[in-house]
Order: C-alpha cells, then structure tokens, then sequence
C-alpha cells in the first residue's frame, strides 16, 4: 500500500478504520440510530461554530455541491459564480442543469479572489438569487478568503453557498460569523474518513429558500429539502450508509479532541512552501496559499507523470498532478487532516527534491 500524501483522498486514521467494522443494524428501523445519525450531525455543526442544521448524504463531496444548486435553483434565476478555479468554474455546470443563468465572475486562476474588485463588480450588477464560492480550490490549491467574500454577498441580499470540501478543519470555518448560508464539506479530505459521504450545512434562509420554491426541486437525491422532519418523523429519504456514517463519526470524534489541529495545518503548510522554494521549485499560486494543499510548477525538463511514478516506485509514496486548466502543469502535495504529520511532509519533501535534483 502506497503512503497517500494526495490532495484527498487522504490517510485514515486506525480508529476510523474499526468504526466502520462494528456490527450494523438497520438504520430505517433502529430508532437508537436516528438519535446517533442527529448526534453526529450536531457534532459537525459546532465544530464549525453554527447551530444550523447539518446533513449527512450518501454520495461523495461533489453531491452535496450538486444537491445545493439543485435545492436552491429554480428556472431563469441568476447565479452569481465566482470562478477563480476549475471547481469554481464547475458550479455553474450544476446551475445550468437546474434551469438557472450562471454569471461568471472569472478572474486570475493564480491568486485568491481579490474582495475590493468583486465590490465594484457588485456595485454595478448584484441581481442574484445566491453565488457559489470555493474555499479551497483543489486543482491549483488556492484559497479564497470567506471571512470578507460572504459578507460582502450578504450586504447586497445574496444567498451564500459556500464549498468548503478541501479546507474545512485544515482551514478555521465559523459559519455564523462568515454568514454562509450552506456550506459543503466531504469525508475524505482533511477530515479523514474515506470517501463516500458529504454533509451539507444549511441555515434558515436557504431553507426558506427551498421551502417558497414555486415549482419543486427537478430531482430527489439531489433534494435537501427531503430530509425536513427527517428525525421527528423517525423516517429517512433513502437507507443511510450505516457503516460510512459511524467511521465518519470516529474523524469527527478524533477532531473535537485535537485542539491544534488548525495549528499544525498552517506550521506544516508554511514548511512545504518554504522548503520547495529554499530548493529552487516554483510554486504555482502568487496568493491565497492554502493550508490543505500545495501545488508548484513541473520544473523545466521533467513531467508531472515521471515525479508521480518515482515518487510511487522510489518512496512508495503517492502524490498528484492536477486536471483541466492545470493538467501536466503541477504537481499537488495534500497535507490535510491525517496526512498533516511532521514525519510525512518531510518524507514526501525529500522524495520530491531528490527526484528532481538535476
């Protein structure tokens, strides 16, 4: 087994591992369940300082950016998507699908979205039913700063959807103080738990905003609306991923007792960053550097495919390159969650620099 020190999938941690492997019952009818499935949803909740409601859904990260658009969306409402990213650019995909016009606001794909210009493209066009933003844009590892970009939505009565995927608990996230009205998070990132699992944050304005629908939400999986009364009801849309939702259960029990953990994401980022440019590499952003992800430039005369290939046959460590704008330009280092450990970021550092050494 290879050393994962990918962008997410991460590693897991043993006691997730064990979690998964308890005994299950049948969470349709095990009221016990409910209560440990409502319990967990509320961990997650204060642990991005809210008391709004959290889901948990059965499908990977990109359902619940899905389900968020679909939930929100109705036909011929503008939607503001800020695009500074290949995943930034991606939501207005799922806008499209849902019967809405996604207005792109495209800037530099190398630099964090810079507030003061979005103020002045508000001022002038502010027309939205809501806008998407990516924290933590993967492929280039970029990170956006919600603290200022969410009030700023908020000040002129625009909804906030916010993914959050690739830096949550790498990155301090307080929904109520950001003013997100839903937030997306996914299993296998710095939460480390294996992918399969997104949860989705939602305050009362985006419920009200799903509740006044005039025509009904155009799918049922992608419909968070369905879970409403869920636990008073003791009845779920769909039979829960017991097994996913109890080692999901063990990461967040892990994070709520490692105070330092947002700590050491920022120690351990900085040391990537500082070690690859002491050793000649050129990161690829010029802003916005992430706490969960790196990514510098293939140097000069080698291929992102041959520093994956002998990082997996030399060190049998596995690292990755990137996709859509940024494929076969970089090569991404994932130091979030159970890979952020001193020992593994200096094994993956000395791998990278000794391959590349000319």
């Amino acid at each position: 087994m290879y050393k994962i020190m990918t962008p997410g999938p991460t590693q897991v941690a043993e006691n997730v591992r064990l979690a998964r492997a308890k005994e299950c019952t049948n969470p349709d009818l095990d009221l016990e369940f409910y209560d440990f499935y409502k319990e967990t949803c509320e961990l997650i909740s204060s642990l991005l300082h809210t008391e709004n409601e959290t889901l948990i859904l059965s499908g990977e990260g990109i359902l619940g950016l899905e389900a968020a658009c679909a939930s929100l969306t109705e036909p011929g409402d503008r939607v503001l998507v800020l695009d500074n990213g290949e995943f930034g650019k991606g939501f207005a995909d799922f806008v499209k699908i849902y019967g809405g016009e996604p207005v792109l606001y495209t800037v530099d794909y190398k630099n964090e979205i810079d507030v003061s210009q979005l103020e002045q493209f508000l001022e002038n066009d502010n027309n939205f039913k809501y806008a998407t933003v990516v924290h933590c844009d993967t492929p280039s590892g970029i990170l956006n700063d919600i603290s200022k970009i969410c009030p700023l939505l908020k000040k002129y009565q625009i909804a906030t959807v916010v993914d959050s995927v690739s830096a949550m608990f790498g990155e301090y996230v307080n929904v109520d103080e950001f003013q997100i009205d839903v937030l997306c998070g996914g299993s296998q990132k710095a939460v480390s738990a294996p992918a399969g699992l997104t949860f989705v944050t939602m305050s009362d304005t985006a419920k009200d905003i799903i509740k006044n629908r005039k025509v009904p939400v155009a799918s049922f999986y992608c419909n968070l609306g369905i879970f409403e009364g869920y636990y008073e009801n003791k009845w779920f849309p769909y039979t829960m991923p017991i097994s996913d939702i109890y080692g999901l259960r063990a990461a967040f029990d892990n994070i709520k007792n490692d105070p330092d953990m947002l700590k050491r994401h920022e120690k351990l980022a900085k040391k990537v960053r500082n070690t690859l440019l002491e050793n000649g590499f050129k990161l690829y952003g010029e802003s916005g550097y992430s706490n969960t992800v790196t990514a510098f430039l293939v140097p000069e005369g080698l291929t992102d495919k041959y520093i994956i290939d002998e990082m997996k046959k030399r060190y049998n460590i596995m690292i990755a390159g990137s996709f859509g704008a940024f494929a076969g330009k970089v090569i991404r280092i994932g130091h979030m969650g159970e890979n952020a450990t001193e020992n593994n970021v200096n094994e993956v550092l000395d791998g990278i620099i000794s391959i590349c050494k000319k």
